[in-house]
């Protein structure tokens, strides 16, 4: 009987969180959709963020993160060890390719396949159609704690702000916002001097590990339990400009 398929974007999280869940499920398929392009990408960013935010935010990709990657890599490395995450491709014979995870085709393949829980990693905002197409839960692992660090690099944003007891992770059904779905667990990370933008992700990974598979467990068994969230300010964060981050490591030591 069908249980567990994935929605994704290929990248490290979603090899690793395979990995993960196929020890102690069954994934029947991997629907895999190759995202936008980065034209695009950068389109509605500038739409939404305007020209200088957008380009602060490119020159932080494509000039300092990759020099943080090399300086953490050793630490990267480490992580990967302890905590046994295992970031090999997924195998092709399990990937099911579709245009856009919010296609009819999309849709057909769910209907068809009829899994009891879909595990969500990576993607871009699924439409709510999609959502609906079937009537189980979608779970979605996010690496901040929602609603405080929606977006993305919700643990570098939570230890730029100072506020170190919500540098975390957080498991949730999968709605029509963004990372605005019910809590289904959350749980804290310890980085050390050692970590950085660069490595903050991978701790997220490890410690949503037991989350992920505690709720699809919950989600197969029809017993999902939904956690009240933290009290703060919902705030929507975005990729750091190349001057945020700089400044945050010179002035905060956050790297």
């Amino acid at each position: 009987m069908p249980g567990v398929i994935m929605l994704v974007r290929k990248g490290p999280s979603t090899n690793i969180f395979y990995h993960a869940v196929a020890e102690s499920f069954s994934i029947d398929a991997v629907i895999f959709e190759p995202g936008a392009s980065t034209r695009m990408l950068l389109a509605r960013r500038m739409k939404k963020l305007g020209l200088w935010t957008v380009a602060g935010q490119v020159l932080f990709m494509t000039g300092v993160l990759p020099l943080v990657r090399y300086s953490s890599r050793r630490r990267a490395r480490q992580i990967i060890a302890e905590h046994r995450l295992n970031t090999a491709e997924i195998p092709q014979e399990r990937l099911i390719h579709t245009p856009s995870l919010n296609s009819d085709a999309t849709i057909a393949i769910l209907r068809r396949l009829a899994p009891q829980v879909v595990v969500v990693n990576g993607t871009g905002i699924i439409q709510e159609r999609v959502l609906n197409s079937i009537s189980v839960p979608f779970i979605n692992t996010h690496v901040g704690i929602t609603p405080l660090y929606r977006g993305v690099h919700g643990g570098y944003w939570a230890m730029a702000c100072g506020d170190q007891q919500n540098c975390g992770v957080t498991v949730h059904q999968v709605d029509k916002g963004i990372d605005t779905g019910a809590i289904l667990g959350q749980a804290a990370i310890t980085p050390t001097v050692e970590d950085s933008f660069s490595t903050y992700p991978l701790l997220q990974f490890a410690a949503a590990i037991p989350l992920l598979k505690q709720a699809v467990t919950n989600a197969l068994a029809g017993t999902l339990r939904r956690q009240p969230p933290p009290a703060g300010q919902s705030r929507l964060w975005s990729h750091p400009t190349a001057w945020q981050y700089l400044r945050n490591w010179m002035v905060l030591g956050v790297q």
